[in-house]
């Protein structure tokens, strides 16, 4: 990376903190002067040393470092334009742009996947690099130049016709010819394969995004294609490895949601003015109220009650919120978990036991337990009017409900009913909606019926989760 300008490097470093800050970091102005001296004291010469510069100045947690990787490559590249070796010594090009047919050979698609397996074989880093942005270069380009905006690069274009997973077999036998250590496992090799392989793909992925900014700016692209912390992931479109990554971060922020509700419970502690007793003390002062008198408050710790719709892909936030309250269990006096599908069975012990196992947590109440009739789709009224009818006595008054579901009813009967009786015997009823609310009133939603029954908080990711527990729960 050469030396730049000062107004250049300015312009850069605001767009990535900028980009930052559109992906929910918390970077102010002391954090961007930081930053500005890392700069001026590291300079550009290394460009790994002065990455991780930047993220020291900038970045709060170690969860926050994917996406600050990710934009960093935006706006500081390792190059601009098509790479210089690839501008002197191009890949060939075929005759036939196209993609060839099923048994047709593909020279150029056999010789890089050569190449490839013998830079992963040898876990040759700068080849690995270089074999990136030549993949890219052959594979990766997509429009055809006749409409503005339409051409660009696509790391999945450019993944999909080169296939690396598949060199899997011959990179292990090649490993297993010149073994640097003898001692390691077949699994354990293949692990580390696989390992390089997807070191490999986010190579691509990176150049692809590289070359895209570009042509269409670097913090459009930072914005659009950077995938987001862990707590802004939308749990409605959360994938397995995002789950993972979710359940990874449950144990921290249980830690800061415990050290709010803490605080909360402390000032709660000190009670309301007792104005007759003020008004007393302020006799000896001349009648002004310089000593005021409080009506000391001793709470206890609430009680709670969680409601869970298990079903299809509201599941992963049930499991998600069941795990961070689990985790938070010392503050409250007790906790029991409830699922439901369209029966509703109690799963709190599920939930202590599944602490070992927390990815199958999900699995093993829909087989365990007693949350499903005749058929296996949601049914709102019908779960709230069993709890209604046979858990009311978890209930009480000093008892916070948390519903979790994104009320879709299959069109059944939602039974306000059951749902008010559960609220009249609270001390409070939150209905927490993983739905975004405009989608609330469409479809098979139940959600405005609901609504006006109980409060219905939209939570669609960790980041809003977190706030609403330490807004809304009692203390």
């Amino acid at each position: 990376m050469t030396a730049e300008g000062p107004t250049d490097t300015a312009a850069r470093l605001t767009g990535l903190v900028r980009a930052l800050r559109g992906h929910g970091l918390r970077i102010g102005p002391a954090e961007t002067v930081d930053a500005a001296a890392v700069l001026d004291v590291l300079g550009f010469t290394d460009r790994e040393q002065m990455r991780a510069g930047l993220a020291a100045a900038l970045l709060r947690s170690d969860g926050q470092r994917t996406v600050f990787d990710a934009t960093f490559d935006l706006f500081f590249p390792l190059g601009v334009g098509t790479p210089e070796a690839l501008r002197t010594d191009p890949p060939p090009v075929p005759d036939d742009p196209e993609p060839p047919r099923f048994g047709r050979p593909d020279p150029l698609r056999d010789q890089l996947r050569e190449r490839l397996a013998a830079a992963l074989a040898a876990d040759d880093r700068a080849a690995q690099a270089r074999l990136a942005g030549e993949v890219i270069e052959a594979f990766g380009r997509y429009g055809t130049g006749s409409t503005p905006g339409s051409d660009g690069w696509s790391a999945h274009q450019a993944l999909g016709r080169l296939s690396p997973e598949t060199l899997l077999a011959r990179i292990l036998a090649a490993l297993r010819e010149n073994p640097a250590d003898p001692d390691l496992s077949d699994r354990v090799l293949a692990d580390e394969v696989r390992r390089r392989i997807r070191d490999f793909r986010a190579l691509v992925t990176g150049e692809a995004r590289r070359r895209v900014a570009e042509l269409r700016g670097a913090e459009r692209i930072a914005e659009r294609a950077v995938a987001p912390t862990a707590d802004r992931i939308d749990f409605l479109y959360a994938g397995r490895e995002q789950l993972a990554e979710l359940r990874r971060t449950v144990h921290p922020l249980a830690r800061k949601l415990a050290t709010r509700l803490a605080a909360r419970r402390r000032r709660a502690a000190r009670g309301q003015i007792d104005l007759r007793r003020t008004l007393r003390r302020s006799l000896t002062t001349g009648g002004v109220p310089l000593r005021p008198a409080y009506r000391l408050r001793r709470p206890a710790r609430p009680e709670l009650v969680l409601l869970c719709d298990v079903s299809g892909s509201v599941a992963g936030f049930a499991d998600f919120t069941m795990l961070l309250v689990q985790a938070m269990g010392e503050q409250f006096s007790k906790v029991r978990v409830f699922a439901f599908v369209n029966r509703t069975a109690e799963v709190t012990d599920l939930l202590r036991r599944g602490q070992d196992d927390p990815a199958r947590l999900a699995a093993r109440i829909l087989a365990e337990a007693k949350v499903m009739g005749y058929h296996g789709n949601s049914d709102y009224g019908s779960a709230l009017g069993e709890f209604a009818d046979h858990h009311l006595d978890a209930v009480g008054p000093r008892t916070c409900v948390l519903v979790l579901g994104d009320a879709r009813n299959n069109h059944r009967d939602p039974n306000l009913d059951a749902l008010r009786r559960i609220a009249g015997r609270a001390r409070r009823v939150f209905w927490l909606n993983p739905e975004q609310p405009a989608l609330w009133s469409t479809g098979d939603s139940a959600a405005p019926a609901y609504a006006g029954v109980v409060e219905m908080h939209s939570c669609r990711n960790a980041r809003r989760l977190g706030e609403l527990i330490a807004r809304l729960l009692p203390v």
